[in-house]
């Protein structure tokens, strides 16, 4: 038996999630398949990527991750399969599975060409059902990767925006925005512990939004306050309430972390 994990922006309102789940007990009754998430805003990479990053590592060894946020469906992106020292991944190569790969040892990288693990009719609008459920299918069954197609030596990369120094501390930015309003930042655990936390404020240009606090309700509620969250970054919320809402954050806004932080140790 094999996990299959899932994660694709199609939502549950239509057809294409179950047929995905058809395809792959079509070809093995006995794997067990887990939804990680089907609520990727439609065709967002990086929200696609954000979710496997942060999920796929929690699941057994040997466990494939199925990514299919796939704009370029039908066009000239590849499709791939990677394996590295704990896991599968199968997606599109444009770049959803990059983040979690960047956590992982590669070990090979397949261009998903044989057609014999393949759907018929492969349609041109759904390889989530035809190519990625039907590999992953095989793969379960035990498949070996190099029976999928050429091996490729990289993938599309997404860019992960990196913090830069700033005099008084450092600057971020939002890469998510959850289900609750939380806006997520790409300030981790390890730049904040290198500062005095209990010192540090969040700026968005030069307004001050808060201070970096242990949990949501340790400010009156509908205040903001930043936390570090089960990402391990830091993220800007509102105790009972929306942080993208009431404050306006969106991914890719500008996040200020100062005082607190002695940037000539990072």
């Amino acid at each position: 038996m094999r996990i299959i994990t899932l994660t694709t922006d199609f939502g549950i309102r239509d057809w294409f999630v179950g047929t995905m789940k058809g395809v792959i007990h079509g070809i093995n009754s006995r794997t067990t398949i887990v939804d990680i998430t089907h609520d990727v805003p439609p065709g967002e990479l990086n929200a696609g990527a954000f979710a496997l990053v942060n999920s796929y590592r929690f699941f057994p060894k040997r466990t494939i991750h199925v990514a299919v946020v796939d704009p370029g469906v039908g066009g000239k992106r590849k499709a791939i399969a990677v394996q590295t020292s704990n896991y599968f991944f199968i997606g599109p190569d444009n770049g959803v599975l990059s983040w979690a790969l960047g956590k992982e040892k590669i070990k090979g990288i397949r261009s998903l060409e044989n057609e014999r693990y393949f759907l018929k009719p492969i349609s041109r609008t759904f390889h989530g059902r035809d190519i990625f459920s039907s590999v992953a299918a095989h793969l379960s069954c035990g498949v070996r990767m190099e029976k999928l197609g050429p091996a490729l030596k990289e993938i599309v990369q997404l860019h992960w925006p990196q913090p830069k120094r700033m005099r008084n501390g450092l600057e971020g930015a939002v890469v998510y925005v959850d289900r609750f309003g939380n806006a997520i930042t790409n300030l981790d655990a390890a730049l904040i512990a290198r500062g005095k936390q209990d010192k540090a404020e969040i700026f968005i240009g030069s307004k001050r939004l808060c201070v970096i606090s242990d949990s949501y309700e340790s400010v009156p509620a509908g205040h903001a306050v930043a936390v570090l969250g089960s990402t391990g970054c830091l993220e800007i919320a509102v105790n009972g309430g929306s942080a993208a809402q009431q404050l306006k954050l969106r991914r890719g806004d500008a996040v200020l972390l100062h005082v607190g932080i002695d940037v000539r140790r990072l």
